[in-house]
Formats: C-alpha cells, sequence, structure tokens
C-alpha cells in the first residue's frame, strides 16, 4: 500500500453537509455570545489546509473535518469558514460536484474555486482568502496547529500565507470542533453499528484461527499471524459464511484502522499505538484486538485469550468483566470524564488493592472518524462531560501481573485487556461490539493424550483440540475439574459445595468490609428520610383564632397564649378525647426528637435540638371539641393515605418519548393480552417494537402502553410445555404507572387451550370421527404449542436485536424448578440464567441474583417436611424475600443450585425474626461487618456462642427475641411441620423402656377419665333435654 493516497472524485449528501455546517456555524455564533468558556476562542476565521494524505498518518483533525461535511476525503483542499460562508478551493474534479450544493434549498453560501495547474492562477487564489482574512475585525485565525501535511499544494499556500501572518493572530480551535464531531448523527451510528458488526465477525474468526494455532501446535510468528488476520477482509469464504450479516454493506468501503495485533510470551503493551513482535506465540495468555473502519468511521474490539489459568488468573479475569459492567454503569450522559474513570479506580482500590498498580492510565476515548479523539481521553484528569450519541471505546485492563504458578518462562509475566466499542445514551451504555467475553468462553484447557506411553520415542506432546470451559450445567458458575481427563470422584459433591461456600462467605465479609470502610456506603447511597417544609399560610394575618381544622391546607391552628398557631398534620402524632362530668378534653400528642416511633423511622427534624412543644390540651364544656377531634382523625387518616401515595410513587420516573418505526410497518405480534389488564377488562391487542422501545396498543381501547429498551431489566420467554399459556415477560428497572397502579412486571401472553382452537359442536365432531382416542388431537395440539413457543420466542429474540444489546432472552429453566410459597399461594419457583422467578399466575416474582447478598434456609433439621427460604438483597433498605414451605426432598436441589449461581447461603433450624435483624444491621453496618458479618448464621457459630459469655459473644448473635414461630404469615401453611419442630426437643439423656411404659400407662388412664366424663355430662345433658 503505498503512502500518498491519489486523489478521487468525491461524492457529496447535501443534506448532511447543510446540516453538519449549519451546526458549526450555530455553536460559533452562540459561543461568541455566550458569557461562558470560548472554545472557538473567538475566532473570526476558520481556517483548514489539507495536503497530501497519507497512510502513515491517517488520523488528522483536518481530514476528519473534510470525512464529516462532504463524506469523504481529498488531497490538496483549502476551506476557510467565516461566520456566514464556506470559501473552499479544491480540485477541477471536485467543483462541478461541490457546485450541486448550492442548488439545495436553505443551503449554506459557498464559494468554490477551481486550483489550476497556473501558478499564477492558484497565488490570486490564496491571495483572495488572506485579503478575506484580512478585512476582518481583529484577524483571528482558527486553526488546528497539530495537523501537518506536505505537497506542493501546501508548500504554495504557505509562501503566500507566510507573508502575511505577522498581521494574523492564530488561536486553536481544536477542542471546539472535536466536540461537534464527537456527537454522532443517526447516519453516522449506522455507519458506526456496520464497523462493529464487521468487526466482531472479523474478532470471531481471528479467535478460531488462534485456537487453530495452538491446536495444531503451529510455530507461527506474531508477525504472521497478525497478517493472516489481516487477509480476512478479503476472504470470500468469510464473506459468503456471514453473508447474512453483512449482505448491506459494500465491501470496497470497508479497511483496517490498524494492522490486527496479537502478543503473548510475557511481552504486553496495552497501548492503541502497540504492534505485533516476531515472537512465536505462546500457549499461555495470548492478547488479540483488531478494528475496522466502514464508510471512514473506525471501530475497535479486544479480548484475552487465556490457556490453563490458574485460580488466580480465572479471579482477575472475573474481576475485569465486573469491572467492566461498573463503568459501564457509570457511563451516560452529562457524566464527567474523570468522573468515570475516578470511580472506576476507587472500585479496583476498594475490591482489589493488589491491582491498583497494574491497572491502566486511561480506559479509552472517543472513537469516530479519527481512532482516537484525543479530546476525549477517558483518564483522570479530562473535565468534558459525556453527550448522548458518543461512541467510546473503551479499553480497560491489567498490566505487568505476575504468576507464580508459571509453568515456563514466558508465563510469568501476563496481562488481561477487554476491548469494547459502545454507543453513550442517556441511560445505559448500548454495547455495539458482540463477541463472547465470559470466563468460559475464553479460557481453554489442554489434556496429555493417552497415546504419549504407546510411543515414548516422540517426544512431542499430542494434545486434544482444546475446547471452551464447560460449566457441570446449563447454570453452573462452578468447574468440578480443569482437567476432562481428571476423575470427577475425587471431591463429593458436598466436601465441593462446603469449600466454595466457605470462599464466598470470605469474600463476603472482604466486601462488607470495603463497602462500609469509612462508615458510609461506598456502592449505593442510602435512601434517608428527608426534612419537608411546609407553607400553610403566607402572613399572620390569613391565621384564624380559634381551634381550626384546616382541611384545604391540611393544617391544624390552635390558639396558644393569645396567638393562632399553625401544626401541619404531618407533625401530629395522634390525638384523643376524653369525656370527665361535663367537660370533654382534647389532647393532641406532637412527633418530638427522640421519641419511639414503633417500627416506623424517626422522623428527621430540621434542628433536633430545638425547643419543641410535645402536647396540647383543652378543656371546654363545649361539644364542639368533639366535632373537632373527628374533624383532626380525618385529615389524619387523608394524610396519611397522601403520604403513602407519595411514598409509593417516589420511585416513578418519568419515562423518554417513544420513538415510533417510520417509513415502514414495525414488527408486530398479534392477539395477546397483558398483564396488568387496562380499564380492569382483558381486551386482545398487538405488540409492536419500535426504534428504542416497545408499544402495547388495546384493539378495544385506546389506552396503549409504551416500554422503553432503557427500562427493561430483564425480558423472559416462558414456553407453553406443561402450562396453559405462552409468555413474554418484561421486568422493568423502575416502575410506570398502568390506570392508577404503578408495576414493574409487564407481561404478554396468549392461552394455548383446546378452547381457544375448537369451533361449533358439528365441526368438532366431523374433524374428529374415527379418532376416539383422541391421538390426532393430541399431536395437533403440540404441534401448535411448539408453533406457539417458535412465534413467542422468535419475537423475544427480535425485541433483544432491535434493544442493540441492552437485553437479553432468558428462559425458565422448568427441570431446575422447585415449589414454595412466596405469597399466599404454593407455586413453582423456576431459575433462570440471571433470576429466580414464578411467571404463570400473578402476584409475580422475579429476584435477580446479581441483588442477592446472602440466602439463609430455616426450618432446616430432621423430621421435618418442608424448609423456608430467605434471600438477603445487597441493597440492606429491601425487605428480605422469604419463600416458605419448600419440600425437604428439594433441599439438596436448592444448596446446588445456590452454589452453582455463586449465592453464599446458611442454614438453621428455626425462623428468624428479620425485621429486628436487617435494623440492627442498618444501624450499624460497618460494626457488623468489623464484627462476624453474615459468619452468625452459621450452625457452628451458634454452638461457640452457647459456649461463650455475653461479654465474648457478637453482639449480632441472634438472641432468644430474635427468633419468631415462624419468619412470615405463610409459615402457617404446613401445620404439621410446626408441632413436629415443637416437639422435637434435645434433652442429654433419653429415658429407658421402663419410664416410657409408665408414661404410656398413665396417659392412658387420663384418656379413659377424659372420656368417662364426657360420657357422664353427655348423659346428663339427655335426661335434661327429655324432662324440658
Amino acid at each position: 500500500m503505498s503512502d500518498e493516497k491519489t486523489d478521487i472524485e468525491i461524492v457529496i449528501d447535501a443534506k448532511s453537509f447543510n446540516k453538519r455546517a449549519r451546526s458549526i456555524l450555530s455553536a460559533w455564533k452562540a459561543q461568541n455570545k455566550s458569557e461562558g468558556e470560548n472554545l472557538f476562542q473567538s475566532a473570526d476565521v476558520i481556517l483548514i489546509v489539507i495536503g497530501n494524505l497519507s497512510d502513515a498518518n491517517p488520523y488528522q483533525k483536518s481530514s476528519a473535518v473534510q470525512q464529516w461535511l462532504f463524506g469523504d476525503e481529498c488531497n490538496d483542499m483549502l476551506i476557510l469558514i467565516t461566520h456566514d460562508t464556506f470559501h473552499i478551493i479544491t480540485g477541477e474534479s471536485n467543483v462541478a460536484r461541490l457546485e450541486e450544493l448550492k442548488q439545495t434549498e436553505k443551503s449554506i453560501p459557498i464559494e468554490i474555486y477551481a486550483r489550476s495547474k497556473n501558478l499564477e492562477k492558484d497565488r490570486t487564489l490564496f491571495e483572495n482568502v488572506v485579503n478575506i482574512i484580512k478585512s476582518t475585525e481583529e484577524k483571528r485565525v482558527g486553526i488546528l496547529p497539530k495537523d501537518k501535511f506536505s505537497g506542493t499544494f501546501v508548500q504554495d499556500w504557505q509562501a503566500v500565507y507566510e507573508s502575511n501572518k505577522s498581521n494574523f493572530h492564530e488561536v486553536d480551535v481544536s477542542l471546539r470542533l472535536a466536540s461537534l464531531l464527537a456527537i454522532k448523527d443517526e447516519d453516522e451510528q449506522g455507519a458506526m453499528r456496520s464497523a462493529c458488526k464487521v468487526t466482531s465477525i472479523f474478532m470471531k474468526r481471528a479467535i478460531e484461527m488462534l485456537s487453530g494455532t495452538i491446536d495444531d501446535d503451529k510455530k507461527m510468528t506474531h508477525e504472521k499471524l497478525a497478517e493472516d488476520i489481516d487477509n480476512i477482509i478479503n476472504d470470500a469464504k468469510v464473506w459468503k459464511e456471514h453473508r447474512s450479516l453483512l449482505q448491506n454493506i459494500d465491501a470496497n468501503r470497508l479497511e483496517w484502522c490498524y494492522q490486527p495485533i496479537i502478543q503473548s510470551g510475557g511481552v504486553y503493551d496495552l497501548r492503541p499505538s502497540a504492534s505485533s513482535n516476531s515472537n512465536i506465540l505462546h500457549s499461555g495468555t495470548i492478547l488479540c484486538s483488531l478494528g475496522v473502519r466502514y464508510r471512514s468511521y473506525c471501530s475497535n474490539i479486544g479480548r484475552t485469550i487465556i490457556i490453563e489459568p490458574n485460580k488466580e488468573q480465572e479471579n482477575n479475569y472475573n474481576f475485569l468483566l465486573e469491572l467492566q459492567r461498573r463503568i459501564l454503569s457509570t457511563i451516560r450522559d452529562g457524566v464527567k470524564i474523570r468522573d468515570v474513570y475516578s470511580k472506576a479506580l476507587v472500585y479496583v482500590r476498594n475490591k482489589r488493592p493488589d491491582l491498583v498498580k497494574h491497572f491502566v492510565k486511561n480506559i479509552g476515548s472517543s472513537i469516530g472518524i479519527e481512532f482516537r479523539e484525543s479530546q476525549y481521553l477517558l483518564n483522570a484528569k479530562n473535565t468534558q462531560e459525556l453527550k448522548n450519541g458518543m461512541i467510546l471505546n473503551l479499553s480497560i485492563g491489567f498490566q505487568d501481573l505476575s504468576n507464580p504458578e508459571a509453568k515456563d518462562e514466558e508465563s510469568k509475566i501476563y496481562a488481561l485487556l477487554l476491548i469494547d466499542t459502545i454507543r453513550v445514551t442517556n441511560d445505559t451504555p448500548v454495547m455495539l461490539t458482540d463477541v463472547k467475553k465470559k470466563l468460559n468462553d475464553v479460557c481453554y484447557y489442554f489434556s496429555d493424550d493417552e497415546a504419549k506411553e504407546q510411543n515414548d520415542t516422540e517426544n512431542k506432546r499430542k494434545t486434544k483440540r482444546p475446547e471452551p470451559k464447560k460449566p457441570q450445567s446449563k447454570q453452573s458458575a462452578v468447574l468440578k475439574t480443569k482437567f476432562r481427563s481428571e476423575e470427577q470422584g475425587e471431591e463429593t459433591p458436598e466436601q465441593r459445595r462446603k469449600r466454595h461456600q466457605k470462599e464466598l462467605a470470605i469474600q463476603k465479609q472482604a466486601e462488607g468490609i470495603a463497602r462500609f470502610a469509612d462508615g458510609v456506603d461506598q456502592q449505593s447511597s442510602q435512601r434517608q428520610a428527608v426534612f419537608r417544609k411546609f407553607e400553610s399560610y403566607k402572613r399572620d394575618t390569613a391565621l384564624p383564632k380559634e381551634i381550626v381544622v384546616d382541611l384545604k391546607n391540611e393544617t391544624i391552628v390552635l390558639p396558644i397564649f393569645g396567638f393562632a398557631v399553625p401544626f401541619h398534620i404531618s407533625a401530629l402524632k395522634n390525638a384523643t378525647k376524653t369525656e370527665e362530668g361535663e367537660y370533654v378534653y382534647l389532647r393532641l400528642n406532637f412527633l418530638t426528637p427522640g421519641q419511639a416511633t414503633g417500627k416506623k423511622e424517626d422522623m428527621p427534624f430540621d434542628d433536633p435540638n430545638a425547643n419543641f412543644v410535645r402536647a396540647v390540651t383543652y378543656r371546654s364544656t363545649d361539644l364542639y371539641l368533639s366535632e373537632i377531634y373527628k374533624k383532626i382523625l380525618d385529615l389524619k387518616k387523608t394524610a396519611t393515605k397522601k403520604e403513602v401515595e407519595r411514598k409509593e410513587m417516589a420511585d416513578i420516573i418519568e419515562q423518554d418519548k417513544l420513538m415510533e418505526v417510520k417509513g415502514r410497518r414495525p414488527q408486530r405480534l398479534s392477539e395477546v393480552y397483558a398483564r396488568p389488564v387496562m380499564e380492569g377488562k382483558r381486551n386482545v391487542g398487538e405488540l409492536e417494537i419500535h426504534q428504542n422501545g416497545l408499544r402495547y396498543q388495546s384493539s378495544r381501547s385506546s389506552q396503549k402502553i409504551d416500554i422503553l429498551f432503557g427500562n427493561i431489566k430483564h425480558l423472559f420467554f416462558q414456553p407453553c410445555d406443561n402450562e396453559l399459556i405462552v409468555i413474554l415477560h418484561i421486568h422493568l428497572k423502575n416502575p410506570i404507572i398502568i390506570g392508577k397502579k404503578k408495576t414493574k412486571d409487564i407481561q404478554f401472553y396468549r392461552e394455548a387451550a383446546d378452547v381457544q382452537f375448537d369451533e361449533t359442536t358439528n365441526r368438532k365432531r366431523r374433524y374428529r370421527y374415527g379418532d376416539e382416542d383422541e391421538l390426532g388431537a393430541e399431536q395437533e395440539e403440540r404441534r401448535r404449542r411448539a408453533l406457539l413457543n417458535k412465534e413467542f420466542k422468535m419475537f423475544a429474540e427480535k425485541i433483544a436485536e432491535a434493544s442493540e444489546g441492552r437485553v437479553e432472552v432468558d428462559i425458565p429453566f422448568r427441570e431446575l424448578g422447585f415449589s414454595g410459597v412466596p405469597f399466599r399461594t404454593n407455586v413453582l419457583l423456576q431459575p433462570t440464567l440471571e433470576c429466580l422467578v414464578h411467571l404463570t399466575d400473578p402476584p409475580f416474582l422475579v429476584i435477580t441474583i446479581a441483588d442477592i447478598e446472602v440466602a439463609h434456609l430455616e426450618r432446616v433439621q430432621y423430621g421435618l417436611r418442608n424448609f423456608d427460604m430467605v434471600f438477603v438483597f445487597k441493597d440492606y433498605s429491601r425487605t428480605p424475600v422469604h419463600i416458605n414451605t419448600i419440600p425437604m426432598e428439594q433441599l439438596e436441589n436448592v444448596k446446588e443450585w445456590l452454589d452453582n449461581v455463586d449465592v453464599s447461603f446458611t442454614e438453621g433450624s428455626v425462623n428468624l425474626d428479620w425485621s429486628k435483624i436487617m435494623r440492627t444491621i442498618n444501624a450499624d453496618p460497618a460494626g457488623f461487618f468489623k464484627g462476624k458479618g453474615w459468619a452468625f448464621l452459621q450452625p457452628d457459630s451458634e454452638n461457640e456462642g452457647s459456649d461463650m459469655s455475653s461479654d465474648d459473644a457478637s453482639e449480632f448473635m441472634p438472641s432468644d427475641d430474635d427468633y419468631g414461630d415462624s419468619s412470615s404469615d405463610e409459615s402457617s401453611y404446613d401445620e404439621e411441620a410446626s408441632e413436629a419442630s415443637v416437639s422435637t426437643e434435645s434433652s442429654d439423656s433419653a429415658p429407658d423402656w421402663d419410664e416410657l411404659e409408665e408414661k404410656a400407662r398413665r396417659a392412658d388412664e387420663r384418656k379413659q377419665g377424659i372420656k368417662r366424663k364426657e360420657e357422664t355430662n353427655e348423659s346428663g345433658n339427655k335426661k335434661k333435654y327429655r324432662r324440658t
């Protein structure tokens, strides 16, 4: 490839040019009028000069502006921008194209000058440009000082410009132009989505090539592998294999951003300027990064492949994944770049202080026409704000990590890298690159082949093809073995589970100490009660002079020493009325600091040290006080109801407007019902996919339900196998209002019962004639259910695709389900990859596994038929969720599932009072974790506590008061279990047979005596009845 690009004829989109040119002029004028920081430096003109384009330095701001305006780049062009006109000097081949810009409606004023081979004519054109600059008031020229171009055109211009340069004042306008280029419009985003799609396909192919090289034990250098990956762009096999994804992409407009980078063998460079060296590919830690440009817009991706990792390497990579998720949660419109990096660094420091010195100094940059837009570098010093529409190259990693368990010299030092291209939004950023990156997808293991023993003369080690690390089951997060040749009988499941739970408990304790290191929650701010001010009356003259209950202002006006004193109803604790003789007493008790308020939180006060009125008593012979008392109670009831509604709606947020699909019909799922129902009626409707969300429209009502992709936390598809309905269930991040109620769960379903498809009686009989056993009907029902499942699943996948990675489809695993009572009825609870759900009937249950702090199994003892399970969430302000009456036969399955999804669990023989426990923890969470933390739930902790004195015991050890008959009302569903739990009393010495026989004889005598007494009473009642 030559160093210089030939002059090409550019194709211009007039609409895009006018839109982008107008944005420059508008921003320029707006900043000149504003009093804030002027990023245009009060420039009178903006001068951009482009010479010969070189592949050695393709990313320069001048050529980026040229491509942004005109859609492509070309050699030898001068652009002078004044406050109202664009002046352009370019080659004759481009003049005709640029002239078309003048013919469009509302076009930007533009003057085009054709350069020629006549140097005198070109000099005249340059002098005209200089004269335009001279005609400005302050002669301030905005330039891009870092750009350097060569060529005859630039030299001729410099000869004219330098002679007049002393009269001008040059200022740097790079930052302001960069801010305009950083926010991508819809057309630019489309180009970058296409670039990321191709990049993802090429990365998958590159990983296949690397694994093939390792499999065949080939000795290939990094440079050779990078060259082979470079040729993928021209590989017809790849284009044919992915033709459905690449059908709308013009291969002629594709090129590499840089040559692919392959690194291994202890020598790693995480900077974007790194290159592949001539070392042989080492079977250890391999870093691969690559990026593709499409229509001049860049993309980037990077992955780490680990061969035979040890436990420490696995933990470090999992932490890298978690760190990326944390960073993504902080990226949104309006956030300062330095805050994103600082929060990432704080998270590393709190969670893994040993990795702080290995963390990269910046985590990427904005990306677009330029691969690295340096004005938006993601580091700790950049004060620029992220904006909706920016595309970021998010690159995080740890370098120079040491491996003490290395098998060879090259494996002693390794690095971890994770790169993705994302789009900034007002909410969660959108992932544009799509290549698997979980630990199971990037780790490979080898095993020695048995043929080695048969051929000892060969020193070559024969291996099987490396395979991704497989979990134990579909939900497993823990690996039984590292090598396929290992026997799985070395460690029993119970031993493995205990070992893993011990590791999780230690990890939870460390996380808790780091989370509350300074006595404050470092991860999430606890919701605290805020003092609310009320102003019932503007002036003193508006106050009445007697006891008045003002319903409008929710205020009680009381006369105190001749003054009318207003009290808002929220300050009233309670009111009492007593009658003694001819007097009526009315006592009003008010809320004051330090009062015990029962289960409710203490009311906040503006100044707790101020003087407060605790109670006021009035006495009167007039029955008017009784009416006042009644009005006060009614007002208090109304105000309490309003306050409850206000708190209930406190987490309701206003959604963005749904952007409907235009120009085509949206994808639809017809004839579905919605839950909760609108207007109290069940009506069939259609579910539609639009640009940024979903819309459900009832066929018999004008009401609709809009759901934005950014507000969807989980999307579930539950097939109709063994069910009466097929379901698409959406669990929201923030609740929305449907009707007059808020909800976080919205469900769309269609019934699969025969009644929905049977025709009239006669038709049905003719159809089933000769099918008395209904075998044909069963086959038809199975076929119909399969079609329903396929239709709903495909629609769910379309939703996930339209959301651009923000939503993933999750499917419940019925074979792992277990029964329990989360509310009032016994239902089937089914695990998914990310949740535990019950979706068949309302009320629905969706518990996100990532939100769980610990799980505690209650009433786990011999002889009981059922046990209970309690989930405590990481957000301690949330009430723990109880699932009662789980069959004891499911105990091992529940334990295995909890262990596989990395949930730390404990078990106990009794029910605990979780309301008291959570109040104790919330009162001093730092002290809780400095003590035993969640270890107080361990059975061995209870035994140790009984031998210890009260001074030595942890203050968080559950006392007798902390135990209850049941964790919730639902525990009464199993009366037999409750009786069994009462009857299983332990004693130091068991009674002998003689004592047992004596107790049985006495019990029989008591029963006989009671029976004779009942017969006597019954006979007496009968005689009485006859006498009457």
